[in-house]
């Protein structure tokens, strides 16, 4: 990082420099940086701006947290989460975003990191879907990725979403394991929502009878306090 600090005070210019070669998509230094997983160059150079006020694009509209989050390269999707946790929801040309490459890739940790810091929620983020309709449950079920089917599930992921081919994420499944799997979390998912639903109904029973009941005595108390 002591070589890129000195090369971008007499260069300053020299901050995004995208790689022209056509196969480079244009990528910028921390598109590099955060794709190999290189922290401590992607701390210099978002100190030095690198994404104020927008991030950087390549030609694919990606950011260097997709990338990143893509790679599974835990470090630099924390810090990058950090510093701009408002680029986790940016949409590549594809409206794919870090969190659909996260599940793609099988990156369980880097997945919650981008939930923990994602502004709108959890719950809403899973829910966003691709051009084609497909949500990152959809991608982490085509790959088998048994923890990340996990982590999405337990963020309000809707397993029965369909896809513009009207397929769910189970129809997806990379393997009969990952199925019975999602399945069986499925299953759990739904329980435990009807257990909360039971509790809550019970709730608001004994509040409603607590209620009733003390009404009554106001109104004996009322009514005894006329007779005297």
């Amino acid at each position: 990082p002591l070589l890129v600090k000195r090369i971008l005070k007499s260069h300053p210019r020299l901050l995004h420099n995208p790689d022209p070669s056509p196969e480079a998509l244009s990528n910028s230094n921390l598109h590099l940086a955060a794709s190999l997983g290189h922290l401590p160059i992607a701390k210099v150079l978002v100190d030095h701006g690198h994404e104020h006020p927008d991030p950087a694009l390549n030609e694919h509209h990606q950011t260097a947290l997709m990338l990143a989050a893509a790679a599974g390269h835990t470090d630099v999707v924390h810090f990058l989460c950090e510093r701009t946790p408002h680029v986790i929801l940016r949409r590549d040309i594809r409206w794919r975003d870090a969190i659909m490459e996260a599940s793609r890739g099988g990156h369980d940790t880097v997945l919650q990191i981008l939930l923990t810091y994602v502004p709108e929620g959890a719950r809403a983020a899973v829910q966003r879907a691709d051009l084609d309709g497909n949500t990152a449950l959809h991608f982490a079920s085509s790959n088998g990725n048994l923890l990340v089917l996990r982590t999405l599930l337990a963020a309000g992921a809707d397993a029965e979403r369909r896809n513009v081919w009207s397929w769910t994420a189970m129809s997806y499944s990379a393997t009969v394991q990952a199925e019975v799997y999602l399945k069986g979390l499925v299953t759990e998912v739904e329980r435990r929502k009807m257990v909360r639903q039971e509790v809550e109904q019970l709730k608001n029973s004994v509040k409603g009878a607590a209620s009733i009941k003390g009404g009554a005595v106001r109104v004996v108390e009322e009514d005894v306090e006329v007779e005297d």
